[in-house]
């Protein structure tokens, strides 16, 4: 008998913009790039070291596409924007872990919005620095098209998480 599984590792990104009244501008969702050191993290604290990141961080990102190759030190086709009043970037805070999914729909990712830009995308890293680069990237998204965001907006991201059989 010839037995053979796979697994498929997903990131799902929801972007959410609203505006200052409270009502919803633009919403925009997208599959994530986990890149090379990211699904390295998965393994290690899975079946390795069952270590895992003291904590997980959201980021915005701007014009550019993601590569396998990037970390945070590396990533020299994107930049960090960080256009928001936040001290840090948000903490991703999953809930329960359910049929190989988990997501942080109960504590969305907030961004309070201070300046005007352009958004290309966000991605997760296990620091808290805006613009900081040390830490481990576990991946990044990177949506079409472009969407605008302005001052006084507030913009909500949620991330699901999720490994399947192939």
């Amino acid at each position: 008998m010839d037995i053979l599984a796979k697994a498929i590792l997903h990131q799902k990104y929801k972007f959410e913009c609203f505006d200052k009244g409270g009502r919803l501008k633009w919403e925009e969702e997208v599959e994530n790039l986990v890149v090379t050191v990211g699904l390295n993290k998965y393994l290690d604290a899975t079946l390795k070291t069952g270590l895992t990141s003291p904590a997980w961080y959201v980021g915005l990102k701007g014009t550019g596409t993601p590569a396998a190759a990037d970390t945070m030190a590396s990533h020299a086709s994107w930049a960090e924007i960080t256009p928001y009043s936040n001290a840090a970037r948000p903490t991703f805070t999953p809930g329960t872990i359910a049929d190989g999914s988990v997501n942080n729909s109960g504590s969305r990712a907030t961004f309070n919005v201070n300046a005007a830009t352009t958004v290309y995308g966000g991605f997760m890293a296990d620091s808290d620095a805006k613009a900081g680069t040390t830490g481990t990237l576990l991946g990044a998204s990177d949506f079409s098209p472009a969407r605008a965001i302005e001052s006084g907006d507030t913009l909500y991201v949620t991330i699901t998480c999720s490994i399947a059989a192939a």
